[in-house]
């Protein structure tokens, strides 16, 4: 059963809205085994008084579903962000399927922790860091914690890829090592081993 921590930036969260968000949303839980339990952080922000964005995350035990979508109506972003999350769920459905019948089911794979986003400095086209910047460039704005779990590459590559993020941090499940897989520029993947 999917619950709802819904917050708007310069946007009023009436209830008209939150029914709205709730009876859309509402609409990927068919997806989930019966008895999931999940909530749904909605986050809604004005974007200079002409467009709506919305992000929808939702963390459940080993996976996390999360969009995000600007319209210049905030009821259109919503059918937007629903759209696309029910594409990525049965986009990748396939692969949790396999990657999880010898667990919990797909159950499983819906969730993990939220990793974070861009590093805050530019590298360069060679990767080298900016030699201009100041302190004040390298001031940490945001702060994620997350639990790294046990998992192969394979399924860090797919939580990586549902995130939409670019690189993912993971506990290699064989070696219980920290690795981090990455999208390459040309659309294939990296890992980066680590040891001790």
């Amino acid at each position: 059963m999917l619950q709802y921590n819904i917050k708007g930036d310069n946007v009023e969260v009436t209830p008209a809205v939150r029914d709205y968000i709730e009876k859309k949303v509402d609409k990927i839980e068919r997806y989930f085994p019966e008895g999931t339990n999940a909530t749904a952080m909605v986050y809604l922000k004005s974007l200079n008084h002409t467009q709506t964005k919305v992000e929808v995350t939702i963390p459940m035990k080993n996976l996390t579903l999360r969009a995000e979508e600007r319209h210049d109506e905030m009821y259109a972003a919503v059918d937007l962000i629903v759209s696309k999350l029910e594409r990525q769920i049965r986009k990748y459905k396939t692969k949790i399927n396999r990657k999880f019948r010898d667990r919990e089911g797909m159950g499983l794979a819906f969730a993990a922790a939220e990793q974070v986003t861009k590093p805050p400095y530019d590298t360069g086209e060679n990767g080298d860091y900016d030699d201009e910047e100041t302190d004040e460039d390298l001031t940490i704005v945001r702060t994620k914690q997350f639990e790294l779990k046990p998992m192969d590459e394979e399924e860090a590559v797919l939580q990586m890829n549902m995130l939409g993020h670019n690189f993912f941090v993971f506990t290699d499940a064989e070696t219980n090592e920290t690795n981090i897989v990455y999208k390459r520029k040309d659309g294939t993947y990296g890992l980066i081993e680590t040891s001790q």
